[in-house]
């Protein structure tokens, strides 16, 4: 299935039914009345985030949404049928955003949620509503309300716990495969991942996380070169970046610099993520060679790295532990929060 993580679509919702003119005539009822019925209100456009979805691909060949017309009033005081409401079923963590792609209109980041975008006209009156002492006999009745209509732009963002972020080659989706069950592509070329990966990485009952694998970033893709950073948004939920350097380069502290770099041109307060640093590739290196690249890494950023190797496994364990932790440090809730200790309910 091709992956497709932003859309704009055209929206309306169903106008509302009109209103009947309609008078009572039965044999021997001399004045039977005004009895047009009210007209049906038009179909609402809803949204709603459901499971088992992970890209917009639906909306790429279907990009028109109408809710029904209601049904116009009848004689006999019969009112006549709602429109039927459109809904737009889309991924966990899709955004609305109006036609200016600057103001958001929804957020759906939890299953389940719904939200109307544009509501349905009002059915018009008929003429049994306009009845009066004065007025006993009223030949006017009201047309529905129109629907309303609307261009949006729809935007996911992956749910992911863990983000994977890099160089081209950093080894991002060899180390995905070896942690879950995701096979994305492996290539020993630049830009072998096109779109996120998502992989969900089982440690042990209660060690369960999902892992975002983002297409490498080059210097300057803040201003558009290589793939931008037009996947970033896929990490903006993230709990922790895990920061994978090739141990290989001539200099993996300056490949550092340079992701960070970007991570803060991008902003949306991913540069501001707890991030874990792995150098990776650390079996093609002796002993010595991994001390003093580890040593030149944590003075340029502050922490000591994790030493893995995607391929043989090595590290990898520790570090994704490492990784669950950072996340159960963000679900934890602050003190602030708590009730005092001699709360009860």
């Amino acid at each position: 299935m091709k992956f497709l993580d932003q859309c704009k679509i055209y929206i309306r919702s169903g106008d509302g039914g009109g209103g009947a003119v309609s008078f009572r005539r039965e044999k021997f009822i001399e004045y039977g009345g005004p009895d047009g019925g009210d007209g049906g209100r038009g179909g609402d456009v809803w949204i709603e985030a459901v499971d088992g979805l992970n890209t917009l691909i639906d909306y790429r060949y279907h990009q028109h949404f109408k809710g029904k017309t209601g049904t116009h009033g009848m004689g006999r005081n019969r009112t006549g049928a709602n429109g039927e409401d459109a809904v737009l079923k889309v991924p966990v963590g899709t955004q609305v955003f109006e036609e200016d792609q600057e103001t958001l209109i929804a957020d759906l980041a939890h299953e389940g949620d719904r939200i109307r975008l544009a509501a349905g006209g009002n059915g018009g009156f008929g003429n049994a509503y306009f009845k009066g002492p004065i007025n006993q006999a009223p030949k006017r009745a009201n047309p529905g309300l129109p629907g309303v209509d609307m261009w949006i732009w729809l935007r996911l963002k992956l749910i992911a716990d863990v983000g994977l972020v890099g160089l081209p080659n950093a080894g991002k989706s060899t180390l995905l495969a070896a942690s879950s069950a995701a096979t994305p592509k492996i290539a020993d070329y630049p830009f072998t991942t096109l779109v996120p990966n998502l992989g969900v990485v089982d440690l042990s009952s209660n060690e369960r996380f999902v892992m975002a694998d983002v297409p490498g970033l080059i210097e300057g893709a803040s201003e558009g070169l290589g793939l931008g950073v037009r996947f970033l948004g896929h990490i903006e939920r993230t709990a922790v970046l895990i920061h994978l350097l090739d141990a290989t380069t001539e200099n993996p502290v300056a490949d550092w610099r340079v992701i960070r770099h970007e991570l803060k041109a991008y902003g949306e307060g991913i540069e501001d993520k707890a991030e874990l640093i792995a150098l990776n590739k650390v079996d093609a290196l002796d002993a010595e060679a991994r001390k003093k690249l580890a040593a030149k890494v944590k003075r340029a950023s502050g922490q000591a790295p994790h030493l893995i190797s995607a391929v043989s496994g090595e590290g990898v364990r520790d570090l994704l532990r490492a990784a669950h932790g950072k996340i159960l440090e963000r679900d934890r809730p602050r003190a602030e929060d708590a009730p005092p200790e001699d709360w009860r309910p």
